[in-house]
């Protein structure tokens, strides 16, 4: 049975570490692993990536709060402006729910193939600089966290792969868009958790361990794990060059995400 859990356990603790450092809510990682982890079990192919998605959602819900206690004790997260997104964070989340819960699944495995491939090539790529432009008024901050939300809920990740670039272009810091990313992940992660709860619970044909879209023993697992190593990313974010981080790890995802987009 402990071989069983390995794999989930690793998750979690790659998945705790990247939230805590790079402000990315772990999705990244979580949602491929589970639908490789998933298929291997014999997940059928009807519900496996709602499953993968909502599944990494709901980890991301316990992972976020350890990550932000972290930056947080470091003054590094920007509440105010986390208030104000999560006025579209918490209904964007829960439509993107309902809307992944009506894509075919391999839709929704193409669609975040292209989003790691957009994502690898911005790490890779980008060489803007930090910009002292003016944040926008909270009607405006409100929109960009339901644009935010509801495509984190699609995709099973915690938005800070959209939201650290938009807050760093915004006058903040690195560290402070990492740290208020992380902030606004867990909202994202609660609604779209709670979205994937109800809208599969009525279902008879999930396997055995679950609770709607949610697979209990991998959310268990990966949570217990993560939450146990994001305080060690939180640390390498203040100490480690986050630039360089990004670029390799951006390296990593450009193979699942041609794997997922059926290149090889």
């Amino acid at each position: 049975m402990f071989t069983v859990w390995i794999p989930y356990l690793l998750t979690g603790a790659l998945a705790g570490i990247l939230a805590g450092m790079l402000g990315i809510g772990g999705g990244l990682v979580i949602v491929p692993a589970l639908l490789f982890l998933f298929a291997q079990a014999g997940f059928s192919p009807e519900y496996l990536t709602q499953m993968a998605i909502g599944s990494s959602l709901a980890t991301i819900v316990l992972t976020s709060l350890s990550a932000v206690w972290a930056h947080h004790r470091r003054q590094a997260v920007r509440w105010q402006l986390v208030k104000n997104m999560a006025a579209g964070l918490l209904p964007g989340a829960a439509g993107g729910a309902l809307l992944a819960t009506c894509i075919p699944g391999h839709s929704l495995e193409q669609l975040f193939a292209v989003f790691l491939l957009i994502v690898s090539g911005r790490m890779l790529f980008s060489t803007k600089q930090h910009s002292n432009k003016r944040l926008p008024g909270r009607f405006i901050q409100a929109l960009m966290g339901l644009l935010i939300g509801t495509l984190s809920s699609i995709l099973g990740v915690g938005g800070g792969t959209m939201s650290v670039p938009l807050l760093h272009h915004y006058s903040l810091t690195m560290r402070e868009a990492v740290a208020t990313a992380s902030a606004c992940g867990f909202p994202i992660a609660l609604a779209a958790t709670l979205g994937f709860l109800g809208f599969g619970w009525n279902l008879d044909s999930l396997p055995a361990g679950s609770a709607g879209y949610l697979y209990l023993p991998a959310v268990l697992l990966i949570s217990i794990s993560s939450v146990a190593f994001a305080p060690a990313g939180a640390y390498l974010a203040h100490r480690l060059p986050v630039a360089m981080l990004k670029r390799i790890f951006a390296l990593l995802l450009l193979p699942v995400a041609l794997r997922l987009a059926g290149f090889f």
